[in-house]
């Protein structure tokens, strides 16, 4: 019983401590929608999610992407994100952190990807 007991125990601690670590989408202004199109200065394709840099107007933007796996299962790929592809982000801007965009969508080649 004891074993049960510290096992439940452990298992409610560390979900409880992955779910704060997720940042959750109220920290982005779902009011200023914007878009930008730049070429991939930087890419990190990790869970739980990818991001990209772009430069645009004089500065570094950090585009927060969709899970991987909801990008893969979309068709979009980590081959098809290299540095210097244009791509054009729809997205809101971080509340929180100067540069930074959740994309909505974004479009690579000309073909849309849903982010959602």
């Amino acid at each position: 019983m004891h074993r049960q007991l510290t096992a439940a125990l452990l298992f409610t601690l560390s979900a409880a401590t992955a779910a704060s670590a997720h940042h959750g989408w109220g920290s982005y202004d779902s009011a200023g929608k914007f878009t930008i199109e730049a070429p991939i200065d930087m890419i990190a394709w990790q869970n739980p999610h990818a991001h990209v840099m772009l430069k645009y107007e004089n500065a570094t933007w950090e585009i927060t992407l969709a899970p991987i796996s909801r990008m893969s299962n979309r068709g979009l790929s980590e081959a098809m994100l290299k540095t210097g592809t244009m791509i054009k982000a729809e997205g809101y801007p971080s509340t929180r952190r100067e540069h930074e965009m959740r994309a909505e969508r974004i479009t690579v080649d000309g073909k849309v990807y849903e982010m959602r």
